[in-house]
């Protein structure tokens, strides 16, 4: 079973446009949609997706995510409870629609945290020291991809981290010219978990995306 695209890319390949300033638009976008079926780090716990016996399930994974946002000098999440470390007391709503119901179940296979919003000096380096702190607590490092988005100097940069049975993509998006805003995203998945996701309900997660690869 494959995950869809952006899981892997942060954006359908293709989809990456040829406009002024879409390319960051459909980057940053289709980033912000997983992390906020994963919540950023509020919601459920390891439970129904990660092994309860499991020696490194979701609220570790959290855990080394937010050490490596604290010590790397990255901005302040703007987005409610990012960065929080998941708890079984954590409110959540009664999810009451099949996709609520999927979202809830997607939430125990990720860790995430993410900043969107204006640039901000040293972000970038800042970017690299996360990278680099997790590679300290046994990230193993893997593919890294660069791509120009526009001839304003807007560009991304997705680095992949591998885990005991998680894998990581971490990114750094930034606009150029009149735009001038960046995104960073930490956001690990538990390969086993989602697995465990039939195609049918990844299409109802994630619509036609789900069905590439």
């Amino acid at each position: 079973m494959r995950l869809p695209r952006h899981m892997y890319t942060g954006a359908g390949s293709g989809a990456v446009m040829r406009g002024r300033g879409s390319g960051w638009v459909t980057v940053a976008g289709a980033t912000a949609a997983v992390a906020l079926v994963a919540g950023c780090g509020t919601g459920a716990g390891t439970g129904g997706g990660a092994s309860a016996a499991s020696a490194f399930g979701r609220e570790e994974a959290q855990a080394e995510i937010v050490a490596a946002v604290e010590t790397s000098g990255l901005p302040k999440s703007g987005r409610a409870g990012a960065g929080a470390t998941p708890t079984a007391a954590t409110p959540r709503p009664t999810p009451s629609t099949e996709r609520e119901r999927l979202e809830e179940r997607a939430a125990a296979c990720t860790a995430a945290w993410q900043y969107l919003g204006p640039s901000v000096d040293g972000v970038k380096g800042a970017f690299e020291k996360a990278v680099t702190a997790l590679a300290g607590e046994d990230w193993v490092q893997g593919e890294r991809q660069v791509e120009k988005l526009d001839e304003k100097g807007g560009s991304t940069v997705q680095i992949t981290l591998r885990k005991r049975g998680w894998v990581l993509y971490a990114r750094h998006v930034g606009s150029g010219g009149s735009m001038d805003m960046e995104m960073v995203s930490l956001q690990a998945t538990e390969t086993a978990c989602w697995n465990r996701f039939t195609e049918e309900e990844q299409k109802t997660l994630f619509g036609e995306d789900a069905e590439q690869g």
